[in-house]
Order: C-alpha cells, then structure tokens, then sequence
C-alpha cells in the first residue's frame, strides 16, 4: 500500500518537461509564422511566438524570401532570447550550384550532380561569415564542402561541360521520376500492409 502512495508522487515529479536551453532550426527567410513547426516549438519553451516570428521576418527581410536559414536560439531563464541567424546551408548552396532539387539517394553510390572547385570555393567565403567559422581557416571549410557534397552525390570537378553537364541533368531528371515513383508504391503498399492488420 504504501509503495503505490510513493509511486502516485513520482508522476507528479516527473509531469514537468524542462526543455533545452538552445533551439535549433531552419526557418525560410521573411516566413516566420505562428503555426507548425516553428509556433509548438516556441511555445513549449515559453516564448511570445507572434514577437518572435515578428523579429525574425523583420531580421531576414533583405534575404531572398523562403531561403532556408539555420537559427539558433538561446532561451534565458526570464524568457528572453537571443538569436543567431546563420547562412543557409552548405546542402543548400551545393544543390543549388548543382542545378539539382535533391541529393543522391544512395550517397556516395550515385552520381547526382556535379560542381567545380570554383563553386565550393565561393560556398566556402559564404559559409566562413558563419559565427562558427570565425577563427576557421578556408581550406578547412572548403573541405568540409567537398566531403558534404561527395556524401549528397555530388562529384566535384575542376572543369565542367555546359552541355555535357545538360545532358547529364536531363538523364538524371528521368532517374529522379523513377525514384520517386519506385518510392510512392513502397508507400501505397505500407499503406495497404497497415490497414489490412
């Protein structure tokens, strides 16, 4: 009897969620908005969501609008922040230098896009006005580019073929489809395996 007294306020312990300090996410830029996933994520943390979004649509307002933009967020005790918002991300820069919507499926296995060392070299001047790449040496960043973009898929050349490289993406394009119709039916059929049990 008296072990169920001692579990009965244990639960009443254990109710309360003490959440991180330190936020991390990706918000397009100049779209901040209340609603999921951004609003739930403030809100359990206790801030005003509708200032937040304010603050950072008026912070990001230069930026080409729907970007992807790492934040960091550090919550203090009396429910102030302060924000960090970084450049977007090095997969971002390297899909879009690779004139590509998405990465390799299969990594390092297949081949989905191709950039020069000129491109990882202006990602890499970007990516070192970054807080975390202040004290960074470029060749290090650089490195680290070009070990992202093997990871996506993506081959990084010292010269490329405009044309070679445009028969390339509309080969690469009928793979995709393939993919993402090989990948709908493995979802339908989930589905279909689900709703039978």
């Amino acid at each position: 009897m008296s072990g169920m007294k001692k579990a009965k306020g244990y639960r009443k312990i254990i109710r309360k969620l003490i959440h991180n300090p330190l936020m991390k996410t990706n918000i397009p830029a100049g779209l901040a908005a209340p609603g999921p996933p951004l609003g739930p994520m403030l809100g359990q943390r206790g801030l005003n969501i509708a200032v937040f979004c304010k603050e950072f649509n008026e912070k990001t307002k230069d930026v080409k609008e729907g970007l992807p933009l790492p934040t960091r967020v550090t919550i203090n005790p009396d429910r102030t922040y302060d924000m960090v918002i970084n450049r977007p991300t090095q997969s971002y820069f390297i899909k879009s230098a690779a004139g590509i919507n998405r990465g390799s499926m299969e990594g390092t296995r297949e081949m989905a896009g191709k950039i020069t060392f000129k491109h990882v070299y202006e990602i890499a001047k970007i990516k070192s006005q970054d807080p975390e790449h202040e004290n960074v040496e470029l060749k290090y960043i650089c490195e680290r580019i070009i070990d992202h973009a093997r990871r996506m898929g993506v081959g990084v050349v010292r010269h490329l073929d405009p044309e070679e490289y445009g028969q390339f993406l509309q080969d690469r394009k009928l793979v995709v489809e393939a993919q993402i119709k090989e990948l709908e039916e493995k979802k339908q059929a989930k589905m279909l395996r689900t709703a039978a049990t």
